[in-house]
């Protein structure tokens, strides 16, 4: 599947390419709301504004759950990738899961972008030598607020991102809707943790200036959220008890999405030096 952007007016530049690697499927509220994962994600991230002279970007997606995966001849034509979330463990070895790790450490040693959000940020961080595993403090789902590490990489994405965000007394922090049930256990040699919470040890880590991990979902919207909690609830994966207690959250507080996106953004589409 594909979805083209327009470029803002006024600017002339190549059209940059992305590829969305899916590691679930569309819920049925999600492909009937939103047309699927696909518009969620470009929504969240893709740029947005009126035709420009050849710029714009193009978005394809690539069912990696179902063993879809972007060919060596294709993968050179991408400037980024996005991995999804999945309700599937990304430390589990079903045949696609370990064709995305071997996928992922092509891309690494190419120097692509690479974007992973919760389960993608677990596989990307199995696939480069750390562990994950089912999350020692259960289910975290919900609103938490992340707290950035006190010393960050001076990477321009991070910069251009953090400009404005609230400052607490050690460290910058921002809220982002959690839905997880498994989490990083260790990082892999040489990467490192950008942001942490009160139940989560790595919300954020880093490899280089060319792969990101957030377990937290930036793309979801309070709808996808509440939606999901009523599905996880009628499955009994998560008690009544704690989705009234996320709805409720809901009712007084919400995600800080412009940061996250702003974030995500700029990691996707800063240009090389």
């Amino acid at each position: 599947m594909k979805v083209i952007v327009a470029a803002a007016e006024g600017g002339v530049r190549r059209r940059r390419r992305y590829a969305l690697l899916l590691a679930a499927r569309d819920s049925d509220y999600v492909r009937k709301v939103y047309g699927g994962y696909l518009e969620v994600f470009v929504r969240a991230f893709g740029d947005d504004g009126d035709v420009g002279d050849g710029g714009g970007e193009e978005w394809d997606m690539f069912r990696a759950v179902d063993g879809e995966l972007p060919g060596a001849d294709e993968v050179d034509g991408y400037d980024g990738f996005v991995i999804s979330g999945s309700p599937h463990d990304a430390y589990a070895d079903d045949l696609w899961i370990l064709r995305l790790c071997l996928l992922v450490r092509d891309l690494v040693a190419m120097r692509k972008r690479l974007l992973g959000i919760c389960f993608g940020h677990q596989v990307i961080c199995r696939a480069l030598g750390g562990r994950v595993g089912k999350a020692r403090g259960g289910w975290d789902i919900g609103i938490r607020e992340v707290a950035m590490a006190e010393s960050l990489p001076p990477y321009r994405f991070l910069d251009d991102a953090l400009q404005g965000i609230t400052a607490a007394a050690a460290a910058p922090y921002a809220k982002i809707t959690e839905v997880h049930q498994d989490e990083v256990w260790e990082l892999p040699a040489g990467a490192e943790v950008l942001a942490s919470s009160s139940k989560t040890g790595v919300e954020m880590f880093c490899a280089g200036d060319r792969v990101l991990g957030i377990q937290g979902h930036p793309e979801y919207t309070a709808d996808i959220l509440l939606n999901l909690v009523d599905r996880l609830s009628s499955a009994g994966s998560i008690t009544m008890a704690v989705a009234e207690g996320v709805r409720k959250q809901l009712e007084d507080t919400g995600p800080d999405r412009e940061f996250w996106i702003k974030l995500c953004k700029s990691f996707l589409k800063t240009e090389e030096e």
